[in-house]
């Protein structure tokens, strides 16, 4: 468990300092139910007071502050847009930078977040990955993006698929399930037609497929189902709930 409980920290960023990389959790923050309590959500019922505390809060206690953010509005599809400032867009569910000071961020509530890291060429990528986006190869697509915009060596790269609803509570159709390999899907006992599918899994095998090695991939051993006391989960709370923050940046140096 990390040292605060309202943040996650991936270890395998762990032995690079010029570098934040943290996943958000509910606790610690402002909102109150259904939002409680550190809903980083805008585009929630929360009030929009509340969420920008509730940001201010959790990024400074990451050494951050709001206005060294970049994010878009996100729509579950897999365009990745070169953020070479704080920009806030609309239509992208990945962002990748290589400029110090500027901090990715993509929400989250059961989609899994991925974040890339290149210690080579200094280049970061931050990617929400649902299964439309995982469909689309969204992971695939952060890594030919560092390698086309910045250089980036897939070899080098080291990353996190972090936090999502895990495939022991992820039903979907049998129309979704037909979109992902036999290694990311189970048939649902009992119940033709649908399937568990593993996020986690898929995005991981994106990676790697996308040339990194298997042992720069750490992979979030939490769940926003069964761990819904830490996490936000969209289909859980039935849509009635808070979002998370997944964010990667180079910081400036001092």
């Amino acid at each position: 468990m990390p040292a605060d409980p309202a943040f996650y920290r991936p270890s395998i960023f762990e032995p690079f300092p010029g570098l934040t990389a943290a996943e958000s959790r509910r606790t610690g923050g402002f909102s109150p139910a259904p939002y409680a309590s550190l809903n980083l959500g805008l585009n929630t019922s929360d009030e929009a007071g509340l969420v920008a505390r509730n940001r201010a809060h959790f990024l400074s206690s990451l050494g951050w502050h709001p206005a060294q953010l970049a994010y878009s509005h996100q729509v579950h599809g897999a365009a990745i847009l070169t953020a070479n400032g704080p920009v806030q867009e609309k239509g992208y569910d990945g962002l990748a930078t290589q400029t110090p000071g500027v901090l990715l961020g993509i929400t989250i509530a059961d989609c899994a977040p991925v974040l890339i890291y290149d210690p080579v060429q200094q280049a970061v990528a931050a990617l929400h990955a649902g299964w439309r986006g995982t469909a689309a190869g969204i992971a695939a697509k952060g890594v030919r993006a560092l390698q086309s915009q910045f250089g980036c060596q897939p070899e080098n790269c080291l990353a996190y698929v972090g936090t999502c609803i895990s495939s022991a509570a992820y039903e979907v159709s049998e129309e979704v399930a037909a979109q992902f390999p036999p290694i990311c899907k189970s048939p649902k006992p009992g119940l033709p037609g649908k399937w568990w599918l593993d996020l986690k899994a898929a995005n991981a095998l994106q990676l790697q497929q996308a040339g990194l090695r298997p042992e720069h991939i750490e992979v979030s051993p939490f769940c926003t189902w069964a761990n819904n006391d830490l996490y936000f989960s969209h289909r859980k709370e039935e849509g009635a709930t808070g979002r998370m923050l997944a964010v990667i940046g180079l910081q400036n140096e001092v």
